[in-house]
């Protein structure tokens, strides 16, 4: 069994050579090739394999949430136009200026170090949302 992220259930590393839509079984193959990219981009950011991805949305957020997420990661995520490190700086900006200053912010804190932001790129960018924000916001996510 492998570990999920923090208050996530165990799950298995048996991997399977590809996972489908469970929703969309005999969905055309363009809808399977973009499942697989979303489970591809999911996966990455978990640090899980990607045949664990739906298990891990299932049991935090719900089977129908898993299934949207994953297909809209695969463009979201996938395409060349951003790269994930600005993916996640914009992601950041986003939640907190919802005021989301939960686990996601941090998380996606995480996520943008791991694609090469920086401790010196992300203190700006809390100072530039604090301004548009207010200040509460940007730094209790930090």
């Amino acid at each position: 069994m492998t570990a999920g992220l923090p208050g996530t259930p165990e799950l298995s590393s048996e991997e399977p050579a590809t996972v489908g839509p469970p929703h969309h079984p005999g969905s055309g193959n363009s809808d399977t090739a973009r499942y697989q990219r979303g489970l591809q981009a999911y996966a990455s950011q978990f640090h899980i394999p990607p045949d664990q991805v739906s298990a891990w949305f299932a049991g935090t957020a719900g089977d129908r949430f898993g299934e949207q997420a994953i297909q809209s990661a695969a463009t979201a995520w996938t395409d060349d136009e951003l790269s994930l490190r600005d993916r996640r700086l914009i992601v950041i900006a986003a939640l907190i200026a919802q005021g989301n200053l939960e686990a996601q912010p941090r998380m996606h804190t995480r996520w943008a170090l791991d694609h090469g932001a920086t401790p010196a790129e992300l203190d700006p960018l809390a100072t530039l949302l604090a301004i548009y924000t207010g200040s509460a916001r940007p730094h209790a996510a930090s």
